[in-house]
């Protein structure tokens, strides 16, 4: 008898758990459709816009320097994302450039060329010979290189590279 009670009385409780726990339909007027159930999505944050550490518009280059009218700079070999501010410092026979070097490498800036019409500047990352751990952040150095003559209205020509 103890046991046909125990039998019983689990046979309510299950019937009661699963009742309770499945989905029942509206009944009765004004029913209509049942409302979905929400769901839950999972998207990635939006791209970061990019935007490159350039001097921002009326603040000074570094060093005191003058800063190159953008249209007096050609950066249309650099990478989208790569910073374009360009100045001269001094009588116009230093010019500066930043640069984007990361983790363990280094950035120089080097004078390729030069012109009565042109300076072409090549920003140039080394990397470190040998495999080795490196820090994953990007700086933007400024730079300098020595003119043989004052820049006046040439145009400048950006271009960058990796080596080692």
């Amino acid at each position: 008898m103890r046991s046909l009670r125990t039998a019983v009385s689990a046979g309510v409780l299950l019937l009661l758990v699963t009742a309770c726990a499945s989905p029942q339909a509206q009944v009765g007027a004004g029913a209509g459709d049942p409302k979905p159930e929400p769901q839950l999505s999972v998207s990635s944050p939006p791209a970061p816009t990019s935007s490159s550490p350039d001097i921002a518009p009326g603040e000074p280059p570094p060093n005191g320097g003058t800063q190159v009218p953008l249209t007096q700079v050609d950066a249309a070999a650099l990478a989208e994302d790569y910073p374009r501010s360009v100045w001269t410092e001094g009588d116009g026979t230093v010019i500066g450039a930043i640069g984007q070097e990361g983790g363990c490498s280094k950035v120089a800036l080097q004078v390729a060329e030069q012109s009565a019409t042109s300076v072409h500047l090549d920003l140039v990352e080394t990397l470190p010979a040998e495999q080795q751990m490196c820090t994953m952040d990007i700086r933007f150095p400024p730079l300098t290189a020595k003119l043989d003559a004052p820049l006046a209205q040439r145009t400048v020509v950006l271009t960058s590279r990796k080596s080692g």
